[in-house]
């Protein structure tokens, strides 16, 4: 009796969880897999048209150029982001007076709203008063205004603002990773007469291999599902030079301005969803199998 009651009680705890899994997570992947073979915009019967929704995306150039710009978004991204985390935790792990407070200003970024950073990234990169350009300009390094915003540089506009609130986050995992390096090694190398330089190389990089494999594999996959900042900044603008994966499935179900489609796409919005999840997926696989090679090397 009291086994059934403890079963009982786990059952209970467990229950919101599931519940919360099933309906937020599980039901949406299911609803948005049986649209995937429909025609259907959010109102009226949906209409079975079998595979024309990726007979559809197979066409869709805009799609296809959205794919194109998030491997670069990501690539730009993780290039810059992953270097600097890394170098701000080699220093932050060292015993530097006030190393608590500046961890918590390099990890403020991580726990702030993106649409509130974005906005604050758009009041520095505006194009006409912007912030960045006022101190270009008066300090004699420009002499008129830079499009920030505009075609030639938004897509290194976006990854700014997305490797400033990315920095923290891996910052920490890093220190995390730093702090499990015993500093008996580093006395050994001393010793020996290794400097800064070779301890990290030698030792630093080795023994982080581990959490570095798990730090890169968050990199990419927050990259290539990162589409929030960029809808603030520039819409995916201007003329599509920032229109990543997922922005674009996000403009099917909710159209964000007259540009884009004027009424939900659900159905065409699902196959664009799950395609997107392949191909993401088969990023991830890739880079699975690349990380087992090199352990097993």
């Amino acid at each position: 009796m009291r086994k059934r009651v403890s079963l009982f009680n786990s059952y209970i705890f467990i229950f919101p969880s599931l519940f919360l899994t099933l309906a937020l997570g599980i039901y949406p992947i299911v609803w948005a897999l049986r649209y995937m073979f429909y025609d259907y915009q959010g109102f009226g019967i949906p209409r079975f048209i079998g595979l024309d929704n990726f007979s559809r995306l197979l066409r869709d150039q805009e799609f296809w150029h959205s794919v194109y710009n998030t491997f670069v978004y990501a690539g730009g991204k993780i290039i810059l982001v992953l270097p600097i985390s890394l170098l701000l935790a080699v220093i932050l792990n060292r015993g530097l007076k006030g190393k608590g407070l500046f961890r918590a200003i390099y990890f403020m970024p991580t726990i702030i709203s993106a649409s509130v950073m974005s906005i604050v990234f758009f009041t520095i990169f505006n194009s006409y008063n912007g912030v960045l350009n006022q101190f270009l300009i008066k300090y004699g390094v420009i002499s008129q205004s830079i499009d920030w915003l505009g075609p030639q540089y938004a897509m290194l506009t976006v990854i700014i603002t997305a490797v400033w609130g990315g920095i923290g986050n891996y910052m920490l995992l890093f220190i995390a990773g730093l702090q499990g390096i015993p500093e008996d090694v580093y006395e050994s190398a001393s010793l020996d007469g290794a400097n800064a330089a070779q301890k990290f190389w030698y030792i630093t990089l080795p023994m982080l291999g581990t959490v570095l494999q798990m730090i890169i594999m968050l990199a990419i996959i927050t990259a290539l599902k990162g589409y929030e900042s960029i809808m603030v900044l520039t819409e995916g603008g201007p003329f599509g030079k920032t229109e990543v994966m997922y922005l674009y499935v996000y403009k099917q179900f909710f159209p964000v301005s007259a540009s884009t489609a004027t009424v939900q796409q659900i159905g065409y919005g699902s196959a664009v969803g799950f395609t997107t999840a392949l191909i993401v997926g088969f990023i991830t696989i890739i880079y699975f199998y690349m990380s087992k090679r090199l352990n097993q090397d």
